[in-house]
């Protein structure tokens, strides 16, 4: 399939065409994976202020970032129905690592769950949170 489906943005799910919203951006995030995200939905991520609804999230996530769950209720009510979520975090041993059960509890608690969890970067993890379903 080619580079693009070999790169760690590929594996996020975005498409051509759909707009991404980025929050927590801070000097330390991949500008490469950025880049490719970009290049994915072939347009620049908008940013936290943007006010219309997205077709998914990228969110940076620090331990000291604030209230994690806070951030996920932000996060919902600008998503478009089913879109995606990837919570990006730094690797375990980086500055601001957030523990696993951290991430599910806040998830849980805005009504979302963790579904996967691999390296997107050389300092970065992404999780994505998908919302829970009433039993199966």
């Amino acid at each position: 399939m080619g580079k693009q489906a070999e790169s760690p943005a590929a594996r996020f799910g975005f498409s051509t065409g759909q707009v991404v919203q980025e929050f927590g951006w801070g000097e330390d995030v991949d500008d490469t994976l950025r880049a490719d995200i970009e290049a994915l939905v072939g347009g620049e991520l908008v940013d936290e202020d943007y006010d219309d609804v997205t077709d998914g999230v990228i969110a940076w996530w620090r331990d000291d970032d604030g209230d994690l769950t806070d951030l996920l209720v932000d996060v919902l009510t600008v998503l478009d129905d089913g879109g995606l979520i990837w919570l990006l975090t730094p690797k375990p041993g980086r500055d601001g690592h957030v523990a696993h059960d951290e991430i599910q509890e806040a998830a849980t608690t805005a009504g979302l769950h963790a579904t996967s969890t691999f390296a997107v970067a050389p300092d970065w993890s992404a999780t994505k949170l998908a919302y829970r379903g009433r039993g199966r």
